[in-house]
């Protein structure tokens, strides 16, 4: 009986050992459970005070069992794509077809690749614009509207302000010239040179041609190849032309001044009643004389008149009766003044050469050439200006140049600094008309250049 006893101790031990341990595990887990609780809880009232905070102010509410808190609405971002797209979004499709006119094109050709060659024939035979479209050339703009396969419209574009319009009317075409207006804009341009002409031009915002159109103005005074110096200064009233607001090109030179080595020049351009327009000097001298000094266009002096040269072949005291002007091969040569040609050919040491008689006591020699322009003979008239040959390097030339030399009664004399013969002044029937008309284009010029020299 006492291992019964014993046995029914040791139950009972285990037992109270079971409840006790069983008590502990439930009390973990519970508060394990709390733990876990009060930290979701935690969180989500984290976020409900951002929320709060973020929200847009509201009026306080009087105190209350049940609460209701306005939250923001949220907002779409900038780049989010929210809907369908908004109608009439989507490109319009240009129902024209352009085409440039290349070499070799002709209307037929043309009108073959659009497939509305069948209505060539009704657009050609149109009276009003027959010889227009029959004669383009190559960069021009044509542009074409069609219709159930056949043309509807037709825009040729002679050039940039001229345009011509084709219309089908029923089953004729008809067609109208258009020409835009041109506004002309007067224009103010200044540099000082320290580089070159050209690129003192470029950085005054003038173009190439414009720089051009002055050096030919002044060539019978300045000799550019020759004369212009560092600190040299020019102003230049000019014509913008513009059409439908956008610029086309620099209209003609109204006055310019040109200040060269210290001595000041005037231009002024003048139209007198007979409709005859030339450049003009501030007393109503035409600037426009007998000779211009250079004959090739910016190039350098190689070599200078000098009666005690030393020849750079034959090494022996040699007179240089002529300026050589270094310029790139074919470089065109222009004749200094109008007369007529009395030698075209080969000279011994001139190689290729044209010699020119201007009236009985002038005349003029341009040596070394590569080749004559076309035309250019013996007995030939030529007019100041006009190309008669192209820099070379025949008969004893040592490099590419023009030899030019200048004689008065068969006298060599320095073309650089020989005294050429003056343009008559404007007839006094003329004077007043002409210093009324150029008396604003002067002072603004002066004026130009008083603020420069206070600068």
């Amino acid at each position: 009986m006492t291992w019964q006893k014993n046995l029914k101790r040791s139950r009972a031990m285990a037992t109270r050992h079971h409840e006790r341990h069983g008590s502990h595990h439930r009390w973990l887990i519970r508060a394990a459970l709390f733990i876990v609780t009060a930290s979701v809880l935690g969180v989500v009232l984290a976020k409900t005070h951002r929320s709060l905070s973020d929200a847009p102010p509201t009026s306080v509410l009087p105190p209350s069992d049940t609460v209701t808190i306005t939250l923001p609405v949220p907002q779409a971002d900038q780049d989010e794509f929210i809907g369908p797209p908004p109608l009439g979004s989507a490109p319009e499709i240009d129902p024209w077809e352009y085409v440039t006119v290349k070499k070799g094109d002709t209307l037929s050709t043309i009108f073959s690749r659009l497939e509305i060659h069948s209505q060539l024939h009704k657009i050609v035979s149109l009276p009003e614009i027959k010889a227009q479209l029959k004669s383009i050339k190559p960069g021009d703009r044509i542009q074409v509207l069609k219709g159930n396969g056949k043309l509807a419209e037709l825009i040729y574009h002679k050039s940039q302000t001229e345009r011509i319009h084709v219309k089908r009317d029923g089953d004729r075409y008809v067609a109208e010239r258009i020409s835009d207006p041109i506004e002309s804009r007067q224009a103010v341009a200044e540099a000082t040179i320290s580089d070159s002409l050209f690129m003192a031009g470029k950085k005054a915002g003038i173009s190439d041609n414009l720089i051009m159109e002055l050096a030919e103005i002044f060539e019978y005074d300045i000799d550019f190849a020759l004369d212009i110096r560092s600190g040299d200064q020019f102003r230049v009233i000019y014509l913008e032309q513009f059409a439908n607001g956008k610029k086309l090109k620099d209209g003609p030179i109204l006055g310019a001044q040109f200040i060269n080595q210290g001595k000041t020049y005037y231009a002024f351009r003048y139209t007198n009643p007979k409709g005859e327009t030339g450049y003009y000097s501030a007393d109503g001298r035409s600037l426009k004389k007998a000779f211009i000094r250079t004959p090739v266009k910016f190039s350098r002096i190689s070599s200078h008149f000098n009666p005690k040269r030393k020849h750079p072949i034959l090494h022996t005291v040699r007179a240089h009766r002529g300026v050589d002007y270094a310029a790139p091969k074919g470089t065109p040569v222009k004749a200094t003044g109008n007369g007529k040609v009395i030698f075209a050919g080969w000279k011994k040491g001139y190689g290729k050469t044209v010699i020119v008689k201007h009236g009985n006591r002038y005349s003029t020699l341009y040596a070394h050439q590569n080749g004559f322009r076309k035309g250019i003979k013996r007995g030939r008239r030529v007019k100041q200006g006009q190309v008669i040959a192209y820099v070379g390097m025949t008969g004893s030339a040592t490099g590419y140049h023009l030899h030019y030399e200048f004689r008065v009664n068969g006298v060599h004399k320095n073309p650089v600094t020989v005294k050429l013969p003056k343009a008559p002044p404007l007839p006094k029937s003329l004077k007043s008309d002409f210093l009324n008309k150029t008396a604003s284009l002067k002072s603004q010029l002066e004026h130009y250049a008083s603020l420069a020299s206070a600068h």
